[in-house]
């Protein structure tokens, strides 16, 4: 059921868009990558100040990441949408303990790095940044952050990143671009603009951007992990990705959410990333 707020922003939009529909798309589009939280707060800062920090750069925007030791292998943590590097506390301080280097980065406009907007395509570029310092062997992605990892790795073919986890990623860019329109009630002119924005920004048509797509070129050994009642990244999304992923298993879960932050999706890493 849609609130007020959305509601409200909703016909606001619309209404501009009768008259000025490219200014309404612009709008929307603001929206839509202007995330409202991801900032560390005092308790997840302290946990991320026992890293080795060190500042990169995209384009002039600052990349933030944080670096424990180890001497194994080196795993990379992309979090999601409006969130930050702490949401990996846990899978952090065990990946310590079994002896893994590990690196987490905050996206754009998220946690400590720069840039005020955020999309999967650059976030994919922070990553390749990331990557080209600290060339990981394997990469952790959750939701946009598994999307954004399948989008490099597709671009850049690493062939130091021998495995790829992606944890509740979303398959297709039209559904999610579907259900933030829908929960705004946009009308089918905003809409018909909005995808045009898009095309102009970003190269291409929201139907062009597909994790699934991404993954059927993607050679590195692939785990994905999602919980068959995620109400946020729907189950399907998995089964399309598994699809055309074919070096990759699925491991569906029920009950644990769109987080996926439990004792038993750690062990499901663990054991993938071990043999």
């Amino acid at each position: 059921m849609k609130t007020i707020l959305q509601k409200t922003i909703g016909f606001f939009i619309n209404s501009i868009g009768m008259f000025f529909p490219k200014l309404a798309a612009r709008m929307a589009l603001f929206l839509f990558t202007k995330p409202l939280k991801g900032r560390p707060d005092e308790k997840q800062s302290d946990f991320l100040d026992t890293a080795f920090r060190e500042e990169l750069s995209f384009n002039n925007m600052p990349i933030m990441t944080y670096r424990w030791l180890g001497k194994k292998q080196t795993v990379l943590l992309a979090h999601g949408w409006e969130s930050n590097s702490a949401r990996w506390k846990e899978l952090i301080t065990n990946l310590k303990q079994k002896g893994f280097g590990v690196v987490a980065l905050d996206a754009p406009a998220h946690g400590r790095s720069g840039s005020n907007r955020f999309n999967a395509i650059m976030y994919s570029e922070f990553i390749k940044v990331v990557s080209d310092r600290f060339e990981p062997n394997i990469i952790i992605g959750h939701s946009v952050g598994g999307m954004a990892s399948a989008y490099f790795q597709y671009k850049y073919q690493k062939e130091h990143v021998q495995k790829m986890i992606l944890l509740g990623a979303p398959s297709e860019f039209t559904d999610v671009l579907k259900r933030y329109t829908n929960m705004l009630g946009y009308s089918k002119r905003v809409k018909k603009y909005l995808n045009s924005m898009i095309k102009e920004r970003f190269g291409d048509y929201p139907e062009a951007f597909s994790t699934a797509t991404y993954s059927e070129h993607i050679t590195s050994k692939g785990l994905i992990i999602h919980d068959k009642k995620d109400n946020i990244i729907p189950y399907n999304d998995a089964l399309l990705i598994k699809t055309k992923y074919k070096n990759s298993m699925l491991v569906s879960t029920e009950g644990y959410g769109h987080s996926l932050a439990t004792e038993e999706v750690s062990n499901y890493i663990y054991d993938f990333i071990d043999n």
